[in-house]
């Protein structure tokens, strides 16, 4: 499993890499896009839909809809409040999970949660690639989200006892949470003050990471949840060692467009 995971990490890096920075315009929409769609299909299982024709039609229709927010950028930061609305209700039904699921677990609501789930996040990222310096601050909420997840991880095996969300993933801890925070808020503290950031700028990132760090640990157990009630233990295998696409994409789901929209609250170069 370990010697899968390597070589799956090592031909997809650099293709990642490739794609998230070298493109530009239509051709970084399309290869983000590429990835939304992938994952939208893997939602499709999640929402219920097992064959192979429903769930390539409900990727389509997530295809669309992203040709849309193409041509109707006037609607970008609209998608972004709307998807901070979902991921503040999605907190709420992640801790009353399994009772929560009452309110979701018909198909068609699932399907359409994966539209705000995944719409969103491709959104969010055209809006920071478009900014100045947007390669910069598309690596900063990626490695933001991967630090914080790294520390929890290995704060949570050092400390943890008492559980985030043991219904959704017994695994994870309220210990593992703060380490991950921690984590990246000195990552920030730093970043900042070799910037040479102001007082004030630095606390608006540091209650901005705070928020961001947040809400991708609701993405992650969001997934989570999903699974669980669907009985699948990855979205695909899509990624051999490494499971499906979503699964390597929930956390950024959620932590982009936030990212995105306290720039644009912020002034941060995000228009």
């Amino acid at each position: 499993m370990l010697k899968q995971r390597v070589i799956t990490a090592m031909v997809l890096l650099p293709i990642a890499l490739a794609g998230f920075f070298w493109l530009e315009g239509a051709a970084f929409a399309l290869f983000i896009g590429a990835v939304v769609v992938l994952g939208a299909w893997e939602w499709a299982r999640l929402a219920g839909l097992e064959t192979q024709p429903l769930r390539c039609a409900y990727a389509a229709v997530v295809a669309l809809a992203l040709l849309l927010c193409w041509w109707l950028p006037a609607g970008a930061h609209g998608l972004l409040f709307i998807s901070l609305a979902w991921w503040l209700y999605a907190t709420v039904l992640v801790l009353t999970y399994p009772d929560s699921a009452r309110a979701w677990q018909a198909s068609w609501r699932r399907l359409l949660i994966g539209l705000v789930v995944l719409v969103p996040a491709w959104q969010g990222l055209m809006l920071l690639k478009a900014a100045p310096g947007g390669n910069l601050l598309i690596l900063e909420v990626m490695m933001l989200v991967w630090l914080a997840d790294i520390f929890a991880y290995f704060s949570g095996r050092a400390f943890g006892k008492r559980k985030l969300a043991p219904a959704v993933s017994p695994g994870k801890s309220w210990e593992g949470l703060y380490g991950g925070l921690a984590a990246a808020l000195v990552a920030t503290l730093v970043l900042g003050l070799v910037r040479g950031w102001g007082l004030g700028d630095l606390l608006q990132a540091l209650i901005g990471a705070a928020c961001v760090v947040l809400i991708s640990v609701v993405g992650d157990l969001t997934e989570s949840m999903f699974k669980r009630q669907a009985g699948l233990k990855d979205s695909s295998q899509l990624l051999p060692g490494h499971g499906g696409v979503l699964d390597r994409i929930d956390s950024l789901t959620a932590a982009v467009p936030l990212f995105a929209l306290l720039l644009w609250w912020a002034g941060w170069g995000v228009q």
